[in-house]
């Protein structure tokens, strides 16, 4: 596996992205053309097109929520023990003058880098890209959902 950085951090699930929602888009668009191009069966086509949407739909936003909802209270957790180990102090006083995202994106600096971008993101207001820009020495995260 290559070494990560900011041009390669983005994960993708072969099964997932690249045969489940695209086998569905392609029977959502056949049924479709079908509806249209079949006006006997045309009900019946429908609501397999609808029912394509609902499935491509219901399985998109439950992944999304049952992942990231978890993932997001672990890094949350993580970036509060790694503050605490690096200064002795709580995470919370910073934390609420962050966003979730500044906050995700900051875990990407290592130990030396982490304690001073935080300070800078907190004087700037930087944008989690430019957090990622920032870091100089990639602190590799292969186990995201």
């Amino acid at each position: 596996m290559s070494k990560q950085n900011y041009s390669n951090h983005k994960r993708y699930y072969f099964p997932h992205h690249f045969l489940f929602y695209p086998s569905l888009g392609i029977l959502l668009l056949f049924s479709l053309y079908c509806c249209f191009k079949y006006s006997e069966n045309m009900m019946i086509w429908a609501v397999i097109a609808a029912l394509c949407t609902c499935v491509v739909w219901l399985s998109f936003m439950m992944r999304q929520h049952y992942a990231l909802s978890n993932q997001n209270r672990i890094v949350l957790l993580e970036m509060r023990v790694r503050y605490f180990i690096l200064t002795g102090k709580r995470f919370e006083e910073k934390e609420n003058k962050l966003s979730f995202k500044q906050i995700a994106a900051l875990r990407f600096a290592p130990d030396e880098e982490f304690l001073p971008l935080l300070e800078r993101t907190l004087n700037e207001q930087l944008s989690p890209d430019a957090i990622k820009r920032a870091v100089k020495n990639w602190n590799e995260d292969n186990r995201r959902v």
